[in-house]
């Protein structure tokens, strides 16, 4: 994962992004990217629930 976090808190899950952050360009270099999960990712503790997560901003 690129610049994401994530928590459980009983039955709530909180997902942190720095928005100040920057990966380059995506692969379409149309955008570029700020946060990833890079496909579908485990949540912590309840590995049987995926998140599929990206942040980016136009180019």
């Amino acid at each position: 994962m690129k610049n994401v976090e994530m928590t459980v808190d009983g039955s709530v899950l909180t997902i942190r992004v720095d928005l100040s952050k920057e990966f380059g360009p995506s692969s379409s270099g149309k955008t570029i990217i700020i946060a990833s999960t890079e496909g579908n990712a485990g949540v912590p503790g309840r590995e049987e629930v995926k998140v599929g997560l990206n942040v980016y901003r136009k180019k």
